[in-house]
């Protein structure tokens, strides 16, 4: 009798643990971008590996493939069931967003995966003009370059369908009107393999901006405001009726700068906020006195000015960020 021999079991578990140490980080990824939230992205990826092991299917060709088609048909059934909250959900819907310190708690999409510019804010909610099936085919393609063949077996669809999915999904996001030429910008995605490195100069230029605007806030100064933010630019601002936020998005720099002005002078003097990446770009997140995060700005540049402005205040989005940061 051999007594170096792995028992079954033991065996079993070994690869469970290695195919969540290797496969957790992607299926986040696809989740985080299918969802728009790092909470229930997490839920999902959890469940497919809880699933997996209870199961235990026979005669898988593909884990990771098998893996992605749970995580992508658990992540329609949740968009279809949360349609209705979506039609009545108050004021603008943003993605949760993602801040790496929080993200790590959870399962923070890993250098292969991670391909800033497809989860910045307005990627994201270019992605929600998409069915589901057009979301999920569309990220598998462009964003994880996966083959059509891979993703038919995924998605349950045939490589000719699924090829004519990406066409018209590709459609669909071509014909945003002409002033989201920022979005449109930001799907000029490239291979995984050719994405090194992951800070390119355009992140550097968008942190310098973000500081600028935030010391012309912090000054009081508009011509230095109105110097960095484009004259046509647009704030959406997030509170899903839990807390006082703009319903209808701010249109112009002029009327964004008031607004700003106006929310400094009735924060609290404990108020406090740190630049931090947000959504793979330099963003700001906000905290009460209790070091509690109180909101979470993200921004979209465009020829070295803001174009939008993406605030998250709805409480239920930040909890994320609370439950990191009280680790």
């Amino acid at each position: 009798m051999n007594m170096n021999t792995e028992p079954e079991s033991s065996k079993g578990a070994s690869s469970s643990v290695e195919d969540y140490i290797s496969y957790r980080p992607l299926l986040f990824s696809l989740a985080y971008r299918m969802l728009g939230s790092v909470m229930d992205a997490e839920d999902v990826v959890q469940e497919a590996f809880i699933y997996v092991n209870v199961k235990r299917p026979e005669h898988i060709t593909s884990m990771k493939a098998y893996l992605c088609k749970i995580v992508t048909n658990r992540c329609i059934d949740l968009l279809r069931s949360s349609r209705k909250q979506r039609e009545v959900y108050v004021g603008t819907w943003l993605p949760e967003p993602l801040v790496p310190d929080a993200a790590r708690s959870f399962a923070e999409p890993d250098d292969r995966y991670l391909q800033k510019e497809s989860i910045s804010t307005a990627y994201l909610l270019l992605l929600q003009q998409l069915s589901w099936v057009e979301r999920a085919v569309f990220l598998l393609r462009e964003v994880l370059q996966y083959e059509y063949d891979e993703i038919a077996e995924i998605v349950g669809k045939s490589s000719t369908n699924c090829r004519q999915i990406f066409r018209r999904a590709k459609l669909a996001i071509s014909q945003i009107p002409e002033q989201d030429d920022a979005l449109k910008s930001s799907l000029q995605t490239t291979p995984i393999e050719q994405q090194q490195p992951l800070k390119p100069p355009a992140v550097e230029k968008t942190s310098t901006i973000v500081e600028q605007f935030v010391q012309a806030i912090m000054s009081g100064n508009m011509g230095q405001l109105l110097s960095v933010v484009r004259a046509d630019a647009v704030l959406y601002s997030d509170g899903g009726g839990k807390v006082k936020a703009a319903i209808r998005p701010i249109l112009g720099a002029e009327r964004i700068a008031a607004y700003f002005f106006g929310l400094l002078a009735k924060l609290p003097q404990d108020y406090t906020y740190v630049l931090s990446e947000v959504n793979g770009e330099t963003g700001i997140v906000g905290y009460d006195g209790d070091g509690q995060p109180n909101n979470v700005h993200s921004f979209e540049i465009a020829d070295g000015q803001i174009s939008s402005f993406y605030i998250v205040v709805n409480p239920d989005k930040l909890r994320h960020i609370a439950a990191a940061s009280e680790r």
